[in-house]
């Protein structure tokens, strides 16, 4: 996409270090072109060649330094002033945190991935995270959940740039859905879930993904880890930022999506199978959990 840069792998150097492989890059230490180089990165504007013109759309990838990235004044200030000029910003996976860290998403809804969600959310409460969204766009601002999910988030923007024809035609091209079924949840595992520090309630964890159909409710639980009702639900959703309620009905529907997946079994079948007695509410589960019905998922998923 014309105008499309890509921050990644902010990284504190020298200036003049690593000067390999140079051509195409701006001013703003961003790839164009031709790959980054460390160098630009943290060298101030007038050591920088000239800028080949305004950014159109700015994202902000996740990276393994992200912490540094995050809590660079420099950096902060420079996506302040660029989410001001561009068309439009945003960014992909764990790129989320470095935005909020500038304050661009106080007020904003956003998604990011799936296991930085919880984090996220703690971190600025000022943002609504959207834990399930593949993508979303809010106003100019524009994020995504994990890696691959990026590439449903350009599709969006092709659609937005270009129309519906040129994105169906780019999506056939990579074999991609246009718009993706159902949410994030949908191509976790069964450990999606954050798993908890606390022994007692990782316990629990693991009971009720090994056993579906027992007794899962919050005082079956409660009474397992050996605490109140009251002070298990609390120390629950504080260790696994969900409720206990929401935790059982993940494990369940991502087995049964698996099933799914790998089986021919009717949905009588399926809820039977992982701890449903009532298979219209099996059904209701499924669609509020994955987005999508369970007739439309094996459609696409079903090998």
């Amino acid at each position: 996409m014309h105008g499309l840069r890509m921050l990644r792998e902010f990284r504190q150097v020298a200036p003049c270090d690593e000067q390999e492989d140079t051509e195409g890059e701006g001013p703003d230490g961003l790839a164009h072109e031709g790959r980054r180089t460390q160098a630009a990165v943290r060298q101030p504007p007038r050591q920088r060649q000239a800028r080949r013109g305004p950014i159109d759309t700015l994202l902000v990838a996740g990276s393994p330094i992200l912490e540094d990235m995050a809590s660079d004044p420099q950096l902060q200030d420079w996506l302040r002033r660029q989410s001001r000029a561009v068309r439009r910003f945003g960014s992909v996976c764990s790129g989320a945190f470095v935005l909020a860290a500038a304050g661009l998403l106080d007020g904003k809804r956003v998604a990011t991935h799936w296991n930085s969600a919880a984090r996220l959310a703690a971190a600025y409460p000022r943002t609504c995270v959207e834990a399930d969204a593949i993508y979303v766009k809010d106003g100019k601002l524009f994020t995504s959940a994990g890696v691959t999910a990026g590439m449903d988030l350009a599709l969006a923007m092709v659609e937005e740039d270009h129309g519906r024809e040129l994105a169906l035609r780019v999506a056939r091209e990579l074999v991609m859905f246009l718009k993706r079924p159902g949410g994030q949840s949908q191509f976790s595992a069964h450990l999606a879930a954050q798993t908890a520090e606390r022994s007692s309630v990782r316990e629990v964890q693991d009971h009720v993904l090994a056993n579906l159909k027992d007794d899962l409710s919050v005082p079956a639980l409660a009474s397992r880890a050996g605490m109140s009702e009251r002070s298990f639900a609390r120390i629950f959703r504080s260790e696994t930022g969900t409720t206990p309620a929401e935790f059982v009905e993940n494990a369940r529907i991502d087995a049964a999506r698996r099933l799914a997946e790998e089986s021919d079994l009717p949905a009588k079948r399926l809820a039977d199978a992982v701890g449903y007695a009532n298979v219209d509410g099996f059904r209701r589960a499924f669609a509020r959990r994955l987005g999508v019905s369970l007739v439309d998922y094996r459609r696409r998923f079903a090998n």
